[in-house]
């Protein structure tokens, strides 16, 4: 069984500048559907140095999940790429959601 957090590292490398996905299409991209949870785990276990874009995954509602300086952190991030996020942490799914193709 190929190993999670390197199935989930893989899809995470592959989500273009400027877009965003869910917890749950990057599990289900990974070989894991139905474990979003366990990629949001993961990912909060990030190392505060990682290259890995963490801060392009946002759950399903197309919300930033975070709180507090998490939640600016991501907001800010997502901001200088070019993705428009509310204040409440909102993102239009529809016009920002990567669709699983390679970049």
């Amino acid at each position: 069984m190929p190993n999670f957090d390197d199935q989930i590292y893989a899809v995470l490398v592959q989500i273009p500048k400027g877009k965003v996905t869910t917890y749950g299409d990057v599990a289900k991209i990974a070989g894991f559907p139905r474990h979003a949870r366990h990629v949001g785990k993961l990912l909060g276990r990030l190392p505060k140095d990682s290259r890995l874009p963490w801060f392009r995954v946002v759950n399903g509602k197309g919300m930033i999940s975070l709180k507090g300086a998490r939640f600016i952190d991501q907001r800010e991030l997502l901001l200088e790429e070019g993705v428009e996020v509310k204040e409440n942490g909102a993102i239009s799914l529809r016009r920002f959601k990567w669709d699983g193709e390679p970049a």
